[in-house]
């Protein structure tokens, strides 16, 4: 129930769907060691419009560089939360 209520949150914040060649970083609650960066980078790297996925212990975020279709974070955020971890803040990065 939880779950469904933190995706709701999220979605209602941001769109649905990314643009194409996005970069987006999330804040992740609940990392406490390389175990839990394992499986979040493993689940995150699974999805199709996941290009790569960089996930940083110290930071506690993810980097996500989505593939040419875009990025959904509905998705993303389904990953993470199935990994046992609350995903926060979502932030567009430009790397242009």
């Amino acid at each position: 129930m939880m779950n469904k209520i933190l995706l709701l949150l999220f979605t209602s914040l941001l769109g649905t769907q990314g643009n194409a060649g996005e970069v987006v970083e999330i804040d992740i609650h609940g990392m406490t060691c390389g175990f839990c960066v394992d499986a979040v980078q493993r689940n995150l790297r699974k999805l199709p419009d996941v290009e790569k996925a960089e996930v940083s212990l110290k930071r506690k975020k993810v980097r996500i560089h989505a593939r040419d279709d875009g990025v959904d974070l509905d998705r993303v955020r389904k990953t993470i939360l199935d990994a046992g971890f609350t995903p926060l803040d979502v932030e567009r990065i430009d790397e242009k």
